[in-house]
């Protein structure tokens, strides 16, 4: 069973951004320090951080910050979190590539909050299993989509064949650790093509998905929401991750029969 169906990503200093991710319905609303925030404005960010976690929770959503890596701007990224008494209840962190960066994230962030360190290079892929081990706080593993495929050397498709092995094995490599796979955004606007993409990934195996437009939510919510027979086999399986983190109470009230 998802237990965190759709995991949005929100520009760190945009308000605005802020109040649309609260109405989206979105199960984990993320403020991203990184790639959506350029690191003049990051400063501001940080400081609108404990307004932005106390209104997703408002509204039923996981309160996450997506940081960036500790030998960049990460460290201020957490300074700037506890300075402005921002406590998320998930820490991500970009560019994860190595099971060393796991342990001075855990050593670094506040006493029990869960992380969540994010795949986004083949380097990584390859390590995946090793970096989902480096602490027991990791309760789940995300799999970019844009980076990865620079990395990669191809370009980002609707269709998503480019990234269609890279899907399939960092789910398996999650799965054998025993956390969950966050599977990668879908990046056009369209929602016909989000969810489809959704129902790629559920196909594959995934249980949850980032995304970064609040209009997808609904349909990604949609997709990934468990049938009554699915719930069924997931408590008859043997695989299931041991670290999960809380179940979203909007899950079990969309339970489809």
């Amino acid at each position: 069973m998802p237990v965190r169906r759709s995991w949005l990503f929100v520009p760190g200093a945009d308000p605005a951004a802020h109040a649309a991710a609260a109405r989206s319905g979105a199960d984990v609303i993320v403020l991203e320090l990184e790639d959506f925030t350029p690191p003049a404005l990051r400063p501001r960010a940080r400081q609108l951080s404990a307004d932005a976690f106390r209104l997703w929770r408002s509204r039923g959503a996981v309160a996450a910050v997506r940081i960036n890596p500790l030998e960049g701007d990460g460290v201020a990224d957490l300074a700037g979190l506890v300075d402005n008494a921002a406590r998320p209840d998930v820490l991500m962190m970009s560019k994860v590539d190595a099971p060393e960066q796991v342990r001075r994230l855990e050593a670094a962030a506040p006493a029990g909050v869960e992380l969540v360190p994010n795949i986004e290079s083949a380097r990584a892929l390859l390590r995946t299993a090793e970096i989902a081990r480096a602490s027991s706080r990791v309760t789940a593993l995300l799999v970019a989509s844009e980076d990865m495929v620079v990395d990669l050397g191809t370009e980002r498709s609707r269709g998503g064949a480019e990234l269609a092995y890279v899907r399939a094995r960092f789910l398996v490599e999650c799965r054998a650790a025993g956390v969950e796979a966050i599977d990668c955004p879908y990046t056009f606007s369209d929602v016909k093509g989000a969810l489809a993409d959704a129902r790629y990934a559920k196909q594959l195996g995934y249980r949850m998905k980032a995304l970064v437009d609040p209009s997808h939510a609904k349909a990604v919510n949609a997709v990934f929401t468990p049938s009554r027979a699915e719930i069924a086999r997931a408590g008859a399986s043997p695989n299931q991750p041991r670290r999960l983190g809380r179940a979203h109470p909007r899950a079990a009230e969309q339970i489809r029969r």
